[in-house]
C-alpha cells in the first residue's frame, strides 16, 4: 500500500496496538508532535511542515489472547516536485541519411511516468516506423531527413499521481545536406613509404571536392614536422627535402570540413647505405700480443658485414687462433706468421663499402724516420714544435734531452705528443741550442739530434699621416722597424697601396690585433659561415675544438685599429671523424598536466653537436625521497612521459647524449615534480567578520601541504547573494569569485548589498584546478543608508502639488520613515527656504503639498531612511499653474486583481472624464489602461434662465389648454376618442428606461494600452510563465496521441471595461 502525502491538514493511518518503521520499533507515543486516537492504535501526522522525517516503511500489529494479526506494509512518502535540470543543449547537427537519438533522461519523481515528445506549441511530434521512442524515453530517429530541421523538441515528463507535468529544455536539431570530406587519393586509411636517405620526402593528399571545399593538414604522430619540410599545391603536397633518418615515422593527413573530416596515415621508412661505425685500422702488433680488429656500419636495411684475408673468405684461409666474435675478429698470441691484409665488406641494397686493413706481426727495434741533424728556428715569445717520427714493434717510448743531458726536458711550457714531436710554448732566448731525441722498446734504441735557434721579435714604429695632399706636392709616410740581426739576409719591408704591392713609402701595412675564424659544414647549413674563433694578432696558428662527423671549411680575417679586413679563400675541405657527444641536454623542463605523470622535455642537440649518427638520449630518474635504482629509457626524441607516478612527487632526472661512437660527459641532476591532482582538502576554520554594510573580512585555516597534491596557488572565495532580509523570499543572486594568491589566510570581501543574507564558501587550488569546500558559510550585512526610491510628480495645480513615490527596489534595511523637502527655486539666483515633512508612516507612498505659490517652480527632495540613516536624495522638479485646472486627479482605493469592475461614484452628468487604471506595486510614466469617457444627462440645464422661462411658456400653455377642454365637456359635447388601447405598446415607443446604459468593452485580443507588467500581485517571480506545473488543480489530460484534454484553470485573460449610467454611478 502507498500513500503520498499532498497539501492536506491531515493523514491518518489506521492500525491498533504497535507500529514498526523501516522495520524497528515506533511507539507513536512517545512522539508529543504525532495525535493518537482513544481505544485505537491509529496515529495521526499532522502537515506542519516537517513531514519529511516521518517518510518510511510502516507496519501495523494488533495482538489479543487469540494471537497477533499483522498489516501490510504501509510506504509513507513525502514528494519532491520533479524538476529538468536547467541546461543549455547545444544544437545537434546531423548528416542527411544518418541515425540520431534524442536524449529525455527524465527527473525522477512518484511512478507512473508518461513521456510525450512535442514542440513547444505542444504539436505532437509525428512518429512512425522511422521515428520511434524508447522504452526509457529517447525519441529514436531511424535515418535523417531535411524535414527533421526544427528548433523546438520537447520532451514532457507527466507525473499522475501528483498531478505534474514537467518540460525538458527546447532541442534543435539541423540535418545538414552537405558531403562529408573524403580522399581520393591515396586510397586507403595507411599506406607505407620508403626512401634512401637524401631522397626528397613527397607525401600526397587530395580530397574529393565536396561542399564547402575541405582543409589538408599535415602532422607528424608523436613529434612535431621537420623544420625544413614545406607545404605545396595548396596544403596537398608535403615535402621533406633531403630526408635524413630523424624524418622517419608515422605522418598523417586530415582533410576537414566543418561537417567531418577524413584521415591517412602514412608510415614513412627512411633507408640509407652503409656508413662506418669502425672501420677497421692497420695495425703492427707484436709477437705473442692479441689483435682486435671491429668493422661494423649503419645503415637502412642494417648492412651485412663480410670478412676476407688476402682476399680470400675466411672460411678458405683458417687459423686455429682466429675467433670472429660478431663484427670483431680476434687474433689471439698472434705470430709473424698470422700477418696479413684483411678485407671487411659492409653492403645493404643501396650500396656498400669496403677497407684494407694491414696486420703486421713482428718485433722490431726502433728507426727514427726524421732526419738526424735538422735546425729548427723560431722568433722570441711564439712555439715551435720540433718533429721525430718513429717506427717500432712494439712501441717505443720516447723522451727528448737537451745538451747532452740525460734528463728529459720537462715543465709546462715543454709537451711531448703521441708521435714522438717535441712542442715548446712561449719560447725565449734561452731555449735554443741541441736537442736530442731518444726511442727505446724491449728490441732496442735509437736517437737522432735537433739544433733549435730562437730570433728576436720585430717591432715596427708607424707613423701615419692622413691628410688631403695638393696636386704637384710631396706627402711622406714613415714606417720604422726594429728586427733580429740574424735576419739581416732575409728581412724585407714591403708597402702596398690599395692592397697592391707597390715601391717606394704611399703605406705602411698596420699590423692585425687578432685574427677570426670561421666555419662553414656542407650537411646541415651549407653556404653558411659562422664565427669559430678569435685569436690574437700575435699568433699565426691555433688548435680548433671541431665537433666530429662534421665536412669543414675554414677563412680567416684580420682585425686591426682600422677594422676587420677581407676574409682569406676558404680551405679545402676537411671532414672530422665521428665521436662521442662531448656535451648533453640542456634547459630540461619538468612537467605534470595530469595527476599520474610526469612529463620530461629538453632542448635536442644541434644537428652539428650530434659528433655522428645514431644520436639518442637516455632518460634517467628516481624519487628523491626513496632510495632506489634510477629507472632508465633511450630515446631519440627529446621528451619522454613518465607514467604512473605518485601524485605530486619530487623526482631526480638527468639526460645524456649518445651515439654510435659511445656516450656523452656524465650528466647533471635536475629535480622536478610529477603531476599535480585537485587539492583534496578545505580550509578549515572559515570566519567572516562584517565591516560594515558592504565589506566583510573573511579568514581561514590554511590547507595542510600533504593535502594540496600540487604547487599552492591561493585560494578562492565564492560568494553569492540569498536574500534582502526585507524579504523573505529567496532569490539567488550571481556567482562572485575572489582569487587570493600565495598562502594569504584572510581577505576583503567588497561591494555586499547592504541588510542582506549571503552564503560563501573557500576553496584553495593549485596548477589543476579548484579542490573541495568545507562548507557554506551564511552570513548577514548590516544596515546601510536607504538607495533612492522611485520619485515623481503626479498631479500640479495652482496652489498645490501631488507628490507620488515606490519603495526602493533594495532597501537595504528595514524602512523606518521618509525625508521629503521642497524650496522655491525660481530663475534667480536666489532661493527660498528649505521646508521640511517628516513622513513617519513607512507605508506613506503619496503626499499632497499645499500653499504653494502660484506659476512658481519648486524642486522637491525625497529621502528613505532606516534605523542607520538616510539614503542619497531623490529629486523633481514641477512649477504650479496660473490658474486652476478644470478637474482635478482623483486616486480610488485599492482595487483587488480579482475584481473585474469597479464603481466610481460622485460624477457629474454630461460630463467628459478621463479614467487611469495604474499598478499599485511601481511607479512610472505608463498606465496600464487609460480611456476618456461621458456620463449620459445634461450639465446643470435646470439653472440656465432660458430654460426656466421655456419651462415656464410650456405650462402656461398647457393650462391653457386643459381650462379650454374642461370648459368645452361641460357644454355636453364629446369627442369622438378611441376608447380602446392597445394592449401591447410598441417597443420603439417607449422611453430609454432609467436601467438603460451605455457600455465600453475591449476586446479580448487586443493588449491594454501601456500594459508592461502582469495585472495579477499573486504571481511570483520567480514562477515559470509556461510550466505546466502552474496550471491550477484541474486534472491534466493527454489523449492518446499526446495532445491535451481540458482547460487550464487560472489562466483566462482578464478583461478591462467600463460602464457609465445616468445615475452619476460608473462602474469601471
Amino acid at each position: 500500500m502507498l500513500q503520498t502525502a499532498f497539501n492536506m491538514s491531515i493523514l491518518s493511518l489506521f492500525c491498533r496496538f504497535a507500529w514498526t518503521k523501516n522495520g524497528q520499533e515506533f511507539d507513536p507515543l512517545q512522539d508529543p508532535r504525532l495525535m493518537k486516537e482513544e481505544n485505537s492504535g491509529t496515529f495521526v501526522i499532522p502537515n506542519n511542515g516537517n513531514l519529511t522525517e516521518y517518510q518510511g516503511t510502516y507496519r501495523c500489529y494488533a495482538t489479543n489472547k487469540l494471537g497477533t494479526a499483522i498489516s501490510t506494509e504501509i510506504e509513507f512518502i513525502v514528494p519532491h516536485v520533479p524538476k529538468f535540470p536547467k541546461e543549455t543543449i547545444e544544437p545537434l547537427k546531423v548528416d542527411e541519411g544518418l541515425p540520431f537519438v534524442l536524449k529525455c533522461n527524465p527527473p525522477k519523481g512518484i511512478p507512473p511516468l508518461q513521456i510525450y515528445w512535442m514542440t513547444i506549441n505542444l504539436q505532437h511530434i509525428e512518429q512512425d516506423e522511422r521515428v520511434s521512442m524508447g522504452l526509457n524515453g529517447d525519441l529514436y530517429f531511424a535515418h535523417a531527413e531535411e524535414k527533421d530541421s526544427r528548433r523546438d523538441y520537447c520532451c514532457f515528463a507527466a507525473f499522475p499521481r501528483i498531478r505534474t507535468i514537467v518540460q525538458k529544455t527546447a532541442m534543435s536539431v539541423i540535418i545538414q545536406t552537405s558531403i562529408r570530406p573524403s580522399l581520393l587519393t591515396p586510397p586507403g586509411v595507411k599506406s607505407e613509404i620508403a626512401l634512401v636517405k637524401g631522397e626528397d620526402l613527397n607525401l600526397e593528399c587530395i580530397a574529393e571536392d565536396c561542399n564547402p571545399t575541405p582543409q589538408v593538414e599535415w602532422f607528424k604522430i608523436g613529434d612535431e614536422l621537420p623544420e625544413k619540410v614545406t607545404v605545396e599545391n595548396h596544403g596537398k603536397l608535403l615535402v621533406v627535402s633531403r630526408a635524413e633518418q630523424e624524418d622517419s615515422g608515422k605522418y598523417m593527413c586530415k582533410a576537414k570540413n566543418e561537417l567531418g573530416e577524413a584521415v591517412h596515415y602514412f608510415t614513412v621508412i627512411v633507408e640509407e647505405p652503409p656508413e662506418w661505425l669502425f672501420e677497421p685500422e692497420s695495425q703492427l702488433s707484436m709477437v705473442g700480443s692479441d689483435v682486435i680488429l671491429k668493422c661494423s656500419a649503419s645503415g637502412t636495411p642494417q648492412p651485412t658485414v663480410t670478412w676476407r684475408v688476402n682476399g680470400l673468405p675466411l672460411s678458405e684461409s683458417p687459423l686455429p687462433n682466429r675467433r670472429i666474435l660478431g663484427d670483431t675478429i680476434a687474433l689471439h698470441n698472434a705470430k709473424e706468421s698470422d700477418s696479413a691484409v684483411y678485407q671487411c665488406e659492409v653492403s645493404n641494397k643501396h650500396g656498400s663499402m669496403l677497407v684494407n686493413a694491414n696486420i703486421m706481426i713482428m718485433n722490431l727495434p726502433p728507426m727514427i724516420m726524421t732526419n738526424e741533424g735538422e735546425n729548427y728556428s723560431a722568433v722570441e715569445a711564439k712555439g715551435v714544435i720540433m718533429h721525430c717520427n718513429v717506427f717500432s714493434s712494439p712501441p717505443s717510448t720516447i723522451t727528448w734531452s737537451r745538451d747532452d743531458s740525460t734528463e728529459s726536458v720537462q715543465g709546462p711550457r715543454f709537451t711531448v705528443h703521441d708521435n714522438g714531436s717535441l712542442e715548446i710554448y712561449e719560447t725565449d732566448k734561452d731555449d735554443a741550442g741541441q736537442y736530442t731525441c731518444y726511442a727505446k722498446n724491449i728490441e732496442g734504441s735509437s736517437a737522432i739530434e735537433a739544433m733549435l735557434y730562437v730570433k728576436g721579435t720585430v717591432f715596427l714604429c708607424i707613423m701615419l699621416k692622413h691628410c688631403v695632399s695638393i696636386p704637384s706636392t710631396t706627402s711622406q709616410l714613415s714606417c720604422l722597424a726594429e728586427y733580429d740581426k740574424s735576419f739581416s739576409n732575409d728581412f724585407e719591408l714591403l708597402w702596398e697601396k690599395d692592397d697592391m704591392e707597390i715601391g717606394g713609402r704611399p703605406d705602411c701595412l698596420l699590423l692585425s690585433t687578432e685574427f677570426i675564424i670561421q666555419f662553414e659544414e656542407s650537411q646541415w647549413e651549407p653556404g653558411n659561415w659562422k664565427e669559430l674563433l678569435r685569436v690574437p694578432g700575435n699568433l699565426h696558428s691555433t688548435l680548433l675544438k671541431l665537433h666530429g662527423h662534421v665536412d669543414y671549411r675554414f677563412r680567416v680575417a684580420g682585425v686591426n685599429a682600422v677594422g676587420r679586413g677581407p676574409y682569406s679563400e676558404p680551405t679545402e675541405r676537411y671532414k672530422t671523424e665521428p665521436a662521442a657527444p662531448d656535451r648533453n641536454p640542456e634547459t630540461i623542463k619538468i612537467e605534470g598536466y595530469l595527476p599520474h605523470e610526469m612529463d620530461i622535455n629538453w632542448e635536442p642537440l644541434l644537428p652539428i653537436e650530434h659528433n655522428g649518427p645514431g644520436l639518442e638520449y637516455k632518460v634517467s630518474y628516481r624519487r628523491q625521497d626513496m632510495e632506489e635504482d634510477w629507472h632508465e629509457h633511450m630515446v631519440k626524441r627529446h621528451s619522454f612521459v613518465v607514467k604512473s607516478t605518485p601524485t605530486f612527487v619530487q623526482y631526480e632526472i638527468k639526460i645524456q647524449a649518445k651515439n654510435h661512437q659511445g656516450w656523452g660527459p656524465e650528466p647533471k641532476i635536475v629535480t622536478g615534480y610529477s603531476g599535480e591532482d585537485f587539492p583534496s582538502a578545505a580550509p578549515d576554520n572559515v570566519a567572516v567578520k562584517v565591516m560594515n554594510g558592504s565589506v566583510v573580512k573573511v579568514s581561514w585555516a590554511p590547507v595542510h601541504k600533504e593535502k594540496l597534491h600540487g604547487h599552492l596557488g591561493g585560494y578562492r572565495i565564492n560568494w553569492w547573494r540569498l536574500r534582502s532580509l526585507v524579504d523573505s523570499k529567496k532569490q539567488h543572486g550571481d556567482k562572485h569569485a575572489l582569487n587570493v594568491p600565495g598562502d594569504r589566510t584572510h581577505a576583503t570581501v567588497p561591494n555586499l548589498t547592504p541588510f542582506s543574507e549571503y552564503s560563501l564558501i573557500v576553496m584553495t587550488f593549485n596548477g589543476r584546478g579548484n579542490g573541495p569546500a568545507h562548507g557554506v558559510y551564511r552570513f548577514t550585512t548590516s544596515e546601510g543608508g536607504k538607495k533612492n526610491p522611485v520619485f515623481r510628480v503626479t498631479d500640479v495645480q495652482k496652489h498645490s502639488v501631488s507628490l507620488a513615490w515606490a519603495p526602493p527596489l533594495e532597501p537595504n534595511g528595514i524602512l523606518t520613515r521618509y525625508l521629503l523637502e521642497y524650496q522655491l527655486i525660481n530663475d534667480t539666483e536666489e532661493v527660498g527656504p528649505l521646508q521640511t515633512v517628516d513622513i513617519s508612516n513607512p507605508h506613506t507612498t503619496k503626499w499632497l503639498l499645499r500653499d504653494l505659490e502660484a506659476v512658481s517652480k519648486y524642486k522637491f527632495y525625497l529621502r528613505s531612511c532606516t534605523t542607520v540613516g538616510c539614503g542619497p536624495v531623490v529629486s523633481e522638479e514641477s512649477t504650479t499653474t496660473l490658474e486652476a485646472s478644470e478637474g482635478e486627479w482623483k486616486i480610488s482605493d485599492t482595487i483587488n486583481s480579482s475584481e473585474l469592475f469597479h464603481v466610481i461614484d460622485g460624477l457629474q452628468p454630461g460630463t467628459e472624464y478621463t479614467v487611469r487604471l495604474l499598478p499599485n506595486n511601481t511607479l512610472n510614466s505608463f498606465s496600464i489602461f487609460e480611456e476618456n469617457i461621458t456620463t449620459t444627462g445634461e450639465k446643470g440645464i435646470s439653472t440656465q434662465g432660458w430654460f426656466i422661462g421655456l419651462m415656464c411658456a410650456i405650462a402656461l400653455l398647457t393650462l391653457i389648454v386643459l381650462v379650454a377642454c374642461f370648459v368645452n365637456r361641460n357644454r355636453g359635447g364629446k369627442y369622438s376618442v378611441k376608447e380602446k388601447e392597445d394592449l401591447h405598446p410598441d417597443v420603439e415607443s417607449q422611453g430609454m428606461n432609467d436601467d438603460t446604459f451605455c457600455e465600453y468593452s475591449d476586446n479580448d485580443e487586443k493588449p491594454l494600452k501601456g500594459s508592461q507588467h502582469s495585472l495579477s500581485g499573486d504571481m511570483k517571480a520567480g514562477d515559470s510563465g509556461d510550466s505546466l506545473v502552474d496550471y491550477g488543480d484541474e486534472d491534466v489530460q493527454f489523449n492518446e496521441d499526446g495532445s491535451f484534454i481540458g482547460e487550464y484553470a487560472g489562466r483566462k485573460e482578464k478583461r478591462v471595461s467600463a460602464e457609465v449610467k445616468s445615475t452619476a454611478q460608473t462602474p469601471a
